[in-house]
């Protein structure tokens, strides 16, 4: 895979990459379909997910559903190695197109912040399908999330 993009931001706190690791392992729908965060730096964030049948659609391919849901984690999670420990991250909306076949061993999606403002951070993340070690870009994205400050990543009820 290629080198993790260096960001030019700065994580507000030392144990961000913990931080994030430890909210992405309390999402159910990430467990489900069997994804798991492959890196994490400041402003960035790459999720793999290894594809088996429970998550393709009826041509073979991975779902559209579900590249969504690994590129909207990747980036959210971007974002999140970004935002006050205080704070936890909330999409508000985004953007993706799909420009080939999801269709490989693993989908790899990779995020990073374009902006990080107090309220608002805007992301943009790519998914490739791999197979045989060569990558093919298969989604696109733009995502927008809301930094809700003082309110803790935890189950709200």
């Amino acid at each position: 895979m290629p080198p993790q993009p260096a960001t030019p931001f700065t994580a507000p706190d030392a144990d961000f990459a913990a931080r994030v690791r430890d909210s992405f392992g309390r999402q159910p729908a990430m467990r489900m379909i069997g994804a798991h965060i492959s890196a994490v730096e400041a402003g960035f964030c790459e999720v793999t997910l290894p594809v088996t049948e429970k998550v393709t659609q009826q041509h073979g391919f991975v779902h559209g559903g579900v590249t969504g849901m690994i590129a909207d984690s990747a980036a959210g999670y971007a974002a999140f190695s970004l935002m006050p420990p205080d704070s936890s991250p909330l999409t508000v909306e985004y953007k993706i197109n799909m420009l080939n076949p999801a269709a490989g061993d693993t989908l790899v999606a990779r995020a990073r912040v374009i902006k990080s403002g107090r309220t608002l951070v805007i992301t943009q993340g790519d998914v490739f399908a791999v197979k045989g070690g060569a990558e093919t870009l298969c989604a696109t994205m733009q995502q927008t999330l809301i930094v809700m400050r003082g309110v803790p990543d935890t189950r709200r009820a």
